[in-house]
Order: structure tokens, then C-alpha cells, then sequence
């Protein structure tokens, strides 16, 4: 526009000074030479202007030209570098799957297999005391009668003497939820490993408490040694699943797990049939039975101490990366250590925020509550479903379904040997169907057979081959216990949690844990005398419960990181967490499948 206006000043100014000389030459007009060149000057003049305007404008113009350019390569710039962010992502992606996918070929190696044996007579060792106190009930009761007449010189009451029993049975419990509660604050100060090897030192001192009971005529010693032992089975069973998770490779961490499990039913068995009459279940054998419980702490204290740290325990809390390499190379038999080495890293990267993290803090931290809510309700699923109603009085509720006495012992025996059977089915099945199926396949199936449970009590009277569906269907709810609830919990805990705060959650759902299993330890004689026949339908009303909000709010966790189970929390929770994880899984088995092809 600017370059119009000037052009048209110019011609103006043109004709107008072809006129003024035309008019110069012809001389028609009487003009003063001085004055035309004055206006030819003066137009002149304005043309200059004219120019000198024109020519600022076109810098200001050029100026303008030149910023936009410097923009442009700025946003040039700006997208070449959201490309090479995007290129890095992406590697990052790939570096990401290849580790795990390495990860997802390691083994069972012999050192990792002698770890765990050696951790998991911890577990054994609580399976042990939670079964060995049922058979010898009679033989119990009547020592505690005749101390009683021989101390104060006249006979108990009957229920006198089974409150008494029942604080035997339920005193361990006390004591387990102590030791749960204290079990992070263990973990964190001593290790994992310190922690289970100074735990024995318990272990050993109730076991030999309950062998001297009969031998010192209090009854007293049996409480104090049933209590310790209790704290001791209580730590164990925070320290125990959190070693293994921490040292089992991320394709075995489900099955080597449930060894856990396995353990509990192994010494659960063991305890069943050395009480029988037969064997220890008399009234001179029980104080031995009970005093057995010496074994497991130190034969664990003979053989962890050739067993390494955590390398977890090493690395993120401790800050000692190399002797976590060499607890890997010894636990993985092998030099190439590195992706283990990257998965704990990214691990301390994800929890940096949360690193040494306090009960009341987890309790307060929104990402945090989610799997700590989880944890908590699947651990109550365990011990609310009736389980211990059976392992704690089985024989009582065997001969009240019509057995005698006798073929009620063995009744129980078969509860703990369905137990090792199907918690050995089980650990593959940990690894391929995953924890949250198998959890919702044992809650429906006890659910189901805790109803045939109650119809079989309340028509024995009329069907004579009854009590007999009774002992199928209490040896169908274990099996089905056996199948998830036995083992998921336990395990799962751990594994909803990273580094930091997970020796504060496993105390946290470890304390609800023992508290739900006093309640039922002591609760349950009361619950039976006052429901009688409709005993279970309480627990077939939390199963329903325990079983909706496994389908509804429970992550599935197989073959994933902790660092990709952390990630779940933080974008959901539920089903959704659940729906958003399938993709990955999805994408990760395409992978594993491709790479075995090649």
C-alpha cells in the first residue's frame, strides 16, 4: 500500500514539474524563474519525506520478517526436540520390555531353592502351632484339672476349664499379632534375613516353655509359651513372604509364594498326625508334641545364615549396590545381573517420594490407601472365612456332625493332607491363571460348601449318612482354601507395595490378620453353643462379601514389576486398574510368545 501511495506521489509530482518547465519554455505565462524553482524545491522536498517514510517503514517491515523467522525456528527447534523426546520414550519402552523380558526367563536355580527352604520354615513353624493344639484338647483339659485340684484343693468347673483351653488357643494369636505389628520395624532395622535369624531365638524359648509345662505343673507356662511363640509366628509371617518376594525372580514370584502356603499346611499336617493317640495325643506325649515346636527355629538357624540378604533390602534401603550383586549372582547363578539390577532401580525411582515411610504416613498417603485397603480386606478374607473355625476345632465340629471321637482325628488329619495337596496344585497354577482368579474361584467354592456345610448340620439328625456330606463338604471348603485364599494373601501384600513402604504395610496387614484370628480363636466356641447348627452362615455372609470386592477392587499383579503395580494405583484403582493393565499384559505376552518363536 505504501509502495502505491509513493509511486502515485511521484507521478503527480512528475507531471507537475513537466508543466512547470513546459510553462518555463513557452513563457505563455509571466512566472518568476525564482518562484517555480521554489515549488519545484518544495515538492521535491515532500517527495524526500516521502521516500524517508517509506524506507522506515520497510525496516520496521523487515524487522518484522526477521522475528517471525527467528519463531519459526524456534518451533522448528521445539518440535525436532519433542521428536528425539518422543525417539527416547520409546526406546525407553523397548529397553523396558526387553528387561523384562529377560526377567521373564529366569529360573529356579539351586541357591535360590536353598533360600527358601530355609525361609520358609518360618511358615511351617506357624503352621505347626496353629494345628498342633487341637488334637490334644482332652488330654489339655484334664492336665489342667488336676493341677487345679492339686493347687487349691477342689475340682474346676467345666466351663472354667475350656475358658481356660480357649485362652491357650487364642493366647498365640496375642502374641501373633505383636509380632506382626513389629515385624517392619524388624525388617527395616535388621533385614529380612537378621530378622528371621534373630526371631529363632523366640521360637526356641516357647517351644521349650510348652515341653515344661506338664514337667513344672503350671498351666502358666503353657499361656507364656503359647504366647511367645505366637510373636514369634507373627513375625515370621511378615518377614517370610516379604524375603521370598524379594528374592524370587518376577516369572516364579506367584508360585515360590505360595511355598509359603505350602509350608503352613506342611507343618499344619505334621502337627494333625503326630496327635493322634497312636503317636503323641496321650497324656504323657502332648507336653513332647508341643515341645517339637523347638525344631523348625533351629534348623532354620542352621541353615539361613549360608542364605544372602535381600538384594532388595541391600540396594534400595541400604544403598549397598555391591553386595546386592553378589546376593543376585549367587541367587540367579549367573554373572549378568543387570536387568534385576535396572527393575530395582526403577523400583527406588517410582517410591523415592515415599522412601522411609511410617505407618501413619502410609496410612494418610492417597496414592497409598488404595492397595493398603486392599491388603488389609484380603487378609481378613483369609481368616473371616471360617478356615481357622475348622483348623482350631475341627475335631470338636467332626464328632458334633456324628463322628466318633476317634474317626474325627483322622477326619482332621485329611484336612491338613487336602491342604498339602492342593496348595502343590496350586503353585503352578499361581504363575499362569494369576491371583486375583484364583482368589475369586476359593471364595465362590467355600462360599458354596459352607452353605452344604450348615444344611448337612441341620438334617443330620433326620439322614443318618449325613454327618458323612458333613466331612466332604468341610474337606471341600479347605480345598478351596487351599486354591487362593490360603496362599493370594499372603503374597499379595507384599508384592502392592514398593520398597519403602511396604515393611509398614505387611506390619499393617499383618496386625489385622492375627486380630481377625484371636476373634475366631475365641469367638468361635461361643458362636457355635449360641448358633449351633447355623455356625458357618456367618462366615458364608463375609465370603460373599470378601468375593464381590475381589471382583470389583482387586488388580491382578501376575508377571508384573513393582514398579508397573505402583503405576496402577496412581491412574485407578478396582476393575479399572484392572481393564487398564490387560493392554500391557496383553503386549508383554505377544512379545514373550515372538521372542520364543525367534
Amino acid at each position: 500500500m505504501h509502495g502505491c501511495s509513493l509511486q502515485k506521489q511521484v507521478s503527480v509530482m512528475s507531471m507537475n514539474l513537466s508543466a512547470k518547465l513546459d510553462e518555463l519554455q513557452r513563457g505563455d505565462r509571466q512566472l518568476e524563474t525564482t518562484v517555480a524553482l521554489c515549488e519545484i524545491r518544495t515538492q521535491l522536498q515532500e517527495l524526500t519525506k516521502s521516500v524517508e517514510s517509506c524506507q522506515s517503514e520497510v525496516s520496521e517491515v523487515k524487522r518484522d520478517m526477521v522475528a517471525i523467522k527467528h519463531e519459526l525456528d524456534t518451533v522448528q527447534q521445539v518440535k525436532e526436540e519433542i521428536e528425539e523426546l518422543r525417539e527416547y520414550v520409546d526406546r525407553l519402552g523397548e529397553q523396558s520390555h526387553r528387561r523384562k523380558l529377560r526377567l521373564l526367563e529366569q529360573g529356579l536355580t539351586f541357591f535360590l531353592s536353598y533360600a527358601i527352604l530355609a525361609a520358609v520354615l518360618g511358615m511351617l513353624q506357624f503352621g505347626y502351632n496353629t494345628g498342633v493344639i487341637n488334637a490334644p484338647e482332652v488330654n489339655i483339659e484334664n492336665f489342667m484339672k488336676d493341677v487345679y485340684k492339686s493347687r487349691y484343693g477342689e475340682d474346676i468347673q467345666d466351663d472354667s476349664v475350656k475358658l481356660l483351653y480357649s485362652l491357650a488357643v487364642s493366647i498365640f494369636a496375642i502374641g501373633g499379632m505383636l509380632g506382626g505389628f513389629c515385624g517392619g520395624m524388624i525388617a527395616n532395622r535388621f533385614g529380612r534375613k537378621g530378622g528371621l535369624l534373630l526371631n529363632n531365638l523366640l521360637g526356641i524359648v516357647g517351644a521349650v516353655l510348652m515341653g515344661c509345662t506338664k514337667l513344672s505343673q503350671l498351666y502358666e507356662f503353657l499361656f507364656l509359651g503359647r504366647f511367645i511363640i505366637g510373636v514369634n509366628c507373627g513375625l515370621n509371617t511378615s518377614l517370610v513372604p516379604m524375603y521370598i518376594s524379594e528374592i524370587a525372580p518376577l516369572n516364579l514370584r506367584g508360585g515360590l509364594g505360595t511355598v509359603n502356603q505350602l509350608a503352613v499346611t506342611v507343618g499344619l499336617l505334621l502337627s494333625q498326625v503326630l496327635g493322634i493317640e497312636q503317636i503323641l495325643g496321650t497324656d504323657e506325649g502332648w507336653p513332647v508334641l508341643l515341645g517339637l515346636a523347638v525344631c523348625p527355629p533351629i534348623l532354620q538357624l542352621v541353615l539361613l545364615p549360608w542364605c544372602p540378604e535381600s538384594p532388595r533390602y541391600l540396594l534400595i534401603t541400604r544403598q549397598w549396590e555391591e553386595e546386592a550383586r553378589r546376593a543376585l549372582r549367587r541367587l540367579r547363578a549367573s554373572n549378568q545381573v543387570e536387568e534385576d539390577i535396572e527393575e530395582m532401580r526403577a523400583e527406588e525411582r517410582a517410591q523415592q517420594a515415599e522412601a522411609t515411610i511410617s505407618m501413619m504416613e502410609l496410612i494418610c498417603s492417597p496414592t497409598l490407601r488404595s492397595p493398603l485397603i486392599i491388603g488389609v480386606v484380603m487378609q481378613l478374607s483369609q481368616q473371616l472365612s471360617g478356615i481357622n473355625a475348622v483348623f482350631y476345632y475341627s475335631t470338636l465340629l467332626f464328632i458334633s456332625s456324628g463322628l466318633t471321637e476317634e474317626s474325627a482325628k483322622f477326619a482332621t488329619i485329611g484336612i491338613g493332607a487336602i491342604m498339602v495337596g492342593m496348595t502343590l496344585v496350586s503353585i503352578p497354577l499361581m504363575d499362569r491363571t494369576g491371583r486375583r482368579t484364583l482368589h475369586l474361584y476359593g471364595l465362590g467354592g467355600m462360599f458354596i460348601f459352607s452353605i452344604f456345610i450348615t444344611i448337612s448340620f441341620l438334617i443330620k439328625e433326620m439322614i443318618d449318612w449325613m454327618s458323612y456330606l458333613s466331612v466332604v463338604s468341610v474337606l471341600s471348603f479347605v480345598v478351596f482354601f487351599a486354591v487362593g485364599p490360603g496362599s493370594i494373601p499372603w503374597m499379595i501384600t507384599a508384592e502392592l507395595f514398593s520398597q519403602g513402604p511396604r515393611p509398614a504395610a505387611m506390619s499393617i496387614a499383618v496386625l489385622i490378620n492375627w486380630m481377625a484370628n484371636f476373634l475366631v480363636g475365641i469367638g468361635f466356641p461361643t458362636m457355635k453353643n449360641s448358633l449351633e447348627n447355623y455356625t458357618f452362615l456367618p462366615f458364608s455372609a463375609f465370603l460373599a462379601v470378601f468375593w464381590i470386592f475381589t471382583y470389583k477392587k482387586v488388580p491382578e499383579t501376575k508377571n508384573k514389576t513393582f514398579e508397573e503395580i505402583l503405576a496402577l494405583f496412581r491412574h485407578g484403582n478396582g476393575r479399572s486398574m484392572e481393564e487398564t493393565s490387560v493392554s500391557k499384559e496383553t503386549d508383554v505376552s505377544g512379545m514373550v510368545e515372538s521372542d520364543q518363536k525367534l
